[in-house]
Formats: structure tokens, sequence, C-alpha cells
């Protein structure tokens, strides 16, 4: 196990009818102007917005408010708020929504108290100063609201990418499970998608003697295997919801990445499709996933059979243990598809005439970028192809 830090200071507030504290909980951490920010009209329709605005009256806190973010949410917003925040002297924002709504919260918290473009966070500068967010989700997947990342879409060439720091780290996140019974089959399983990618991103490592940190991954993707299809099937599914969205948040607080390297090139290949065809992120990483394991399985097939046995309860074959690596990227994919995920490009909305382009872009970006992505092992731009390729 590597050396490491871990600071995660987000305060949780678990649990039904928890977003009437918000105003509280917005005042104990130094808030008193307010920028509400959140998505379309189900948080108008449902009365969520009205809800947590009247906990901030209650605590004589301003507020105004900005919606309109979208899935993979765009630079353009972005701006706006930015401009909003300073000409309205904001000093705290509270989103109000799923994973792109917190993180172009964050994306506006920093952008707010810098000098310069905030895309320059986007393309590699620290995020050391930002003003304090807090959240109220509504959606279990991104894992954003204990996190210290965000990712944004610049519509200027429509590269989507990520960006980092403590400063990005929510001050408070209230969870109600309850928000979520609303949600479609397919958007619930883009969730459970995203939360088994996040976990799959740090159980690819190739850091050795990490037991405790690979229980921790898997006994929350099997969490996901058991609770995500009674969350599919029954909207009304309260406990299945709750033990879904505190996975969630577990797996991407980086509580099971400390001491450990990372992967990531699923959720960098996959940054692509979704900025191209606007995809759903965890549809894009259903379809993403098995390709790239399938492509990088030989790197350490050892450690793909280890997660094959002790998560998709795949026998060992200790002659070869690549069948039971395959094995076990077959299970995902199947489980994947058990709860309505698409298996290929096709079923994606996206076309085999774009590879070439998709991969220039992973590994180039708008031309600035290296040619290569790094992670459990290093890719090159025919790696990337190749491994579109795999996902027709």
């Amino acid at each position: 196990m590597d050396n490491f830090n871990f600071y995660a200071p987000t305060y949780f507030a678990f649990g039904k009818d928890r977003e009437s504290d918000c105003g509280k909980l917005v005042k104990r951490f130094g808030g008193k102007k307010v920028l509400i920010h959140y998505g379309g009209g189900s948080v108008i329709r449902s009365g969520l917005l009205d809800r947590v605005k009247d906990s901030l009256t209650q605590e004589s806190i301003e507020f105004i408010e900005l919606g309109g973010v979208k899935p993979n949410p765009r630079s353009g917003l972005v701006y706006e708020g930015i401009n909003l925040c300073r000409k309205e002297n904001i000093d705290f924002i509270l989103a109000v929504g799923g994973g792109s709504v917190i993180d172009s919260s964050k994306a506006i918290a920093a952008g707010t108290v810098y000098d310069g473009d905030f895309w320059d966070f986007y393309e590699g500068k620290s995020v050391d100063k930002a003003l304090p967010i807090g959240t109220v989700l509504t959606i279990s997947a991104a894992g954003s609201e204990g996190s210290p990342d965000s990712v944004i879409t610049r519509e200027d060439g429509m590269l989507k990418r990520g960006a980092s720091g403590e400063a990005y780290r929510p001050k408070f996140s209230v969870l109600n499970p309850a928000l979520t019974q609303t949600l479609p089959a397919y958007q619930t399983a883009c969730g459970i998608t995203d939360i088994i990618a996040h976990l799959y991103e740090r159980y690819l490592t190739n850091t050795e003697n990490v037991e405790v940190t690979d229980r921790m991954i898997e006994a929350l993707i099997l969490a996901m295997i058991n609770e995500g299809p009674k969350a599919v099937n029954n909207t009304d599914d309260y406990d299945a919801r709750a033990n879904i969205m505190w996975g969630g948040m577990m797996a991407h607080n980086n509580s099971c990445g400390v001491g450990r390297t990372q992967d990531w090139t699923s959720h960098t290949i996959e940054h692509e499709l979704s900025a191209l065809y606007d995809c759903a992120h965890g549809a894009g990483l259903a379809v993403t996933m098995p390709a790239v394991f399938t492509y990088t399985m030989k790197h350490n097939v050892m450690r793909f059979a280890q997660i094959a046995v002790r998560v998709w309860g795949c026998q060992m074959d200790f002659t070869n243990p690549e069948n039971t690596a395959k094995a076990g990227i077959e299970a995902l994919r199947s489980f994947l598809c058990s709860i309505g995920m698409p298996k290929n490009f096709a079923e994606l909305g996206a076309n085999e005439s774009d590879i070439e382009k998709l991969a220039y872009t992973c590994c180039y970006g708008d031309g600035s970028g290296s040619g290569k992505i790094s992670g459990f092992t290093t890719l090159t731009q025919a790696d990337v192809e190749a491994i579109y390729r795999l996902m027709l």
C-alpha cells in the first residue's frame, strides 16, 4: 500500500425529509446569500425546490436561483453562473439535483473566485479555492456529493473534461433516498452503472497488498448487484434506494481508492461518447467498460480473475486464469444488460464512422494532449480506436 493523505470533511444529513434542514446547514457553514442551482422542472414539479427555499427563508438567508443544468453539464451555464454570483455577491452555492448539477455548481464556485477562465481547472490547474458548496442529491450515481471532482463539457469543440481539488468537496450533502423514488428505471440503472464503474476504476490498480480497499470495493459492488435490480424493478423500494445512495457516495469519496494507483481509462474513453452523442454517462460506461477490460485484461490477468471469483462467483481456472478473467467481464456485461443498459455502439446511438475522431479527441483533446492516456496501463490512439471497435 502506498503512502496517502485522506481528508473528507463533508457533513452528511441522511434520511427522509432532511432537505428541510438546508437552511440550518447553510447557516452552520457560513452562508448568507445563496445561489440555488438546479436542472430541469422535476425539482419544481416535485415541490423539492419550494421546500429548500422555505428552509432558507426560515433562517433569514437570501437566495437567487439558476436552473437549466443539462446532463453532461455545459460550460455556457457555468459562465452565466459565475457572472451572476459576482453580480449578486453570492457567498454559498446550493446544488439541488444530481451529479450534473453538483458538477456545474462546483465549476461556478471555483470560477467565481478566480481571475482567469474557469476552464483552466479542467485543463489541469489545481482547484485551491472555491465558494462553499452544499448539495441536495436527487440521483444516486456520480458521487459528486462527497467527492473533490467535477466534469464539465466545453461547448467549443464539445470537450468533456474533469477537474479536482479539495476545495470542491461539499461542506454538506443532504441525502434523502425518497427523492430518488420518482426516477425512471433507465435513469436508476444508469446511476448504478456509474457507481460500479467508480469502483472498478479503483480496483484496477498496479499497487500490491491493498487487501482492505480491495475488500471494500468488492463489498460495494456486491451491494449494487443485490440492491440495483430491486430499485430498477420497484421504484418505491426505499431501502434499496437508501443502500444505493450511500453506496454511490462511498464509491467516489475515495475512501476505497487511498493508498493505491487507479485506472480511469473507461471514464476517459466514455467521456468522448457522452460529449459527442449526449448519451447518459452510465449508459456509455455500460458499453465502454467491458470493451476496455477485454482489451487491457492481459496487463494483469489475476486482478480480473480475482474480482471474477470474489464478486461474480466465477470458478477459478488455475490452469488458464484468463478464462476466469473473461468470465468475470462477461458476468459484468450480463448484469448491466439485465438492468436495461445498452451493450454496443448501435444501442448507444454511436456511429462507427466517428471512431477515428473519438480516439483522436480522447488522446489529443483540442490538440494539446500527449497522444496517450494512462491508468491501469498506457494506451495510444491506435489502442483507443481498437477499444471503440470492440464496442461495435
